[in-house]
């Protein structure tokens, strides 16, 4: 576990602050983080997704039912959980809430994931299944339905701005209702055809498709994405910090509920589920790790990239990874209680 902070954890900070203390001192502007930010979105980041999920196969997906299914229903279900309490109980906007879920409902797993299970659990074909699942729910299906639903409330605000500058009689209002409700139809649709046009939606979900029609991707062609998707993180957790110079560091009862979602809740739920269901316990012990992970750094990326979230997300980001010091050695300690 101490390998795992000094090898892992530390360098999250040490590049965060870099990228604070850069923009502290007019190195880079929060230009060059939007710039940044749209270099790893647009390219490095679907990469590295891409590669991640390519490299399983259609057996490891069908292997263990019980997982894949806890995997599938339950972290969907926790990061539909963060969009809604941060639209309904912390009242923001629906383009805030779906970078909140991006952020709060989402871990780290093709950042982090292999760094943190092989050094406890070993470079095994369990620990490789383990990632491989949590990597396909949380980039093929999050990322796109959060997407989804950051262009949906972004086209509904400037919706709104449009009709506010333009009031209306009931009357008007009542002719208008059919037209609105076609209006909204295709607003949505645009929405999902906006979300899934962007290389970091459609980038995993095809790796999925290819995993899942058995097309191997060939070895010797990985490099020419890792070359670029070896920039990710870096570049990502920088610009992070040197967004995060430009604000006022925040911390409110929103960002230790954010925090508690994702270190908190998300284990503790997989943890209940899987041992309701008996589980394989060292498939288990990954699983609840996996889902301990800090918020995943797409989250940012794309929060920072819309100017959405920025502010609060970035602070849960470094909250979450501070604490995680603290919570992982618990979720191995009590896991392996349990499972055993």
């Amino acid at each position: 576990m101490i390998n795992i902070i000094l090898t892992d954890i530390i360098p999250i900070f040490i590049i965060m602050i870099l990228g604070f203390i850069a923009g502290k001192r007019s190195v880079f502007s929060p230009e060059n983080a939007r710039i940044f930010n749209k270099l790893v979105l647009t390219y490095a980041l679907p990469a590295a997704l891409f590669v991640s999920i390519v490299r399983a196969d259609r057996e490891m997906l069908f292997s263990d039912l019980k997982l894949t299914i806890v995997s599938l229903v339950f972290i969907i279900a926790l990061f539909l959980w963060a969009y809604f309490s941060c639209y309904k109980f912390f009242k923001h906007t629906q383009s805030e809430a779906a970078v909140c879920a991006l952020i709060a409902g989402s871990p780290t797993i093709g950042f982090l994931g292999f760094a943190v299970l092989d050094p406890i659990f070993g470079d095994t074909a369990n620990t490789g299944l383990v990632v491989a699942i949590v990597s396909i729910v949380v980039n093929a299906i999050t990322i796109p339905i959060g997407l989804s639903l950051l262009a949906a409330g972004k086209k509904k605000e400037k919706m709104n701005t449009g009709a506010a500058a333009q009031p209306s009689t009931n009357a008007t209002q009542t002719a208008q209702e059919p037209k609105e409700k076609g209006l909204m139809a295709t607003i949505h649709k645009n929405a999902v055809l906006s979300a899934l046009s962007q290389p970091v939606s459609w980038a995993p979900i095809l790796a999925v498709l290819l995993v899942l029609f058995g097309v191997r991707f060939p070895k010797i062609l990985d490099p020419n994405f890792e070359l670029i998707a070896n920039a990710n993180a870096g570049v990502a957790v920088f610009a992070a910090g040197l967004t995060l110079s430009g604000l006022k560091f925040q911390m409110d009862w929103e960002i230790v509920y954010n925090t508690i979602v994702k270190l908190i809740l998300m284990p503790g739920i997989l943890l209940l589920v899987g041992w309701l269901i008996h589980m394989d316990a060292e498939k288990l012990q990954m699983l609840v790790l996996a889902g301990a992970l800090p918020p995943a750094f797409s989250g940012i990326i794309i929060g920072s990239h819309f100017q959405t979230y920025v502010r609060a997300g970035t602070s849960s980001l470094a909250f979450s990874v501070l604490l995680f010091v603290i919570t992982a050695p618990f979720w191995i300690w009590f896991t392996r209680m349990i499972a055993s």
